[in-house]
């Protein structure tokens, strides 16, 4: 890939993961937790969410080594749970930043499916960047496992009882480590890849009118 593609993935998926973390923090916000606010996280100015190794060195590397996936992750926006009001607060508040990345690959995705004949095809090829990076965002953290989003949201709508349980098992998890947690999030995606490329597959297919072979 030439170095021009690479920085335009970065670029796209640096945006779209500052996204994904404020809309963590404005649900928060609205369900009555102003730690994001006040934090001063409640800004799309990258500075105040970027991890040098998260948004700029591990996709990079991602696509330098032309891996079938490309992820990368912005700083957590922080939020007190106890905060929230509802039944279901955190669990919207988890899912938020994924349903984020879900709209944005909608809209771009009916952009190209509707009015790419008249778009050159360089600019369709950065659209169309963008609508694989939302979407493969938004279904790789709602993977149920923790530290992922997936987990928080499983954790919030399971009934009285099993999510008890569920959240024992992501405080065990976390007791492990950051890597373990990393560990156990790739292992998953890898048991289940040819489901979630198959998923990916469709949905953008399905947006776009067009193949991931494409891009």
């Amino acid at each position: 890939m030439e170095l021009s593609s690479i920085l335009v993935a970065v670029v796209i998926l640096l945006i779209s993961a500052v996204l994904h973390e404020v809309a963590h923090g404005y649900a928060a916000n609205f369900l009555g937790d102003p730690t994001a606010r006040m934090a001063g996280r409640l800004t799309l100015n990258p500075l105040k969410h970027i991890d040098p190794f998260g948004s700029v060195l591990l996709p990079a590397l991602m696509v330098m080594m032309h891996s079938p996936i490309l992820f990368g992750y912005a700083k957590p926006v922080p939020y007190n749970p106890y905060n929230l009001r509802g039944r279901y607060a955190e669990a919207f508040v988890a899912a938020a930043g994924a349903l984020t990345n879900f709209c944005l690959a909608i809209v771009l995705g009916l952009s190209i499916r509707f009015f790419g004949g008249g778009f050159s095809a360089a600019f369709l090829e950065v659209v169309g960047f963008a609508v694989y990076i939302n979407l493969m965002l938004g279904l790789f953290n709602l993977i149920p496992v923790p530290p992922l989003d997936g987990a928080k949201v499983l954790g919030g709508i399971l009934p009285p009882g099993l999510d008890l349980k569920y959240r024992e098992f992501e405080r065990r998890i976390a007791a492990l480590g950051p890597f373990m947690g990393f560990a156990l999030v790739l292992l998953v995606f890898y048991l289940f890849a040819p489901i979630f490329s198959a998923l990916l597959g469709s949905l953008f297919g399905g947006l776009t009118g067009t193949s991931l072979l494409q891009l």
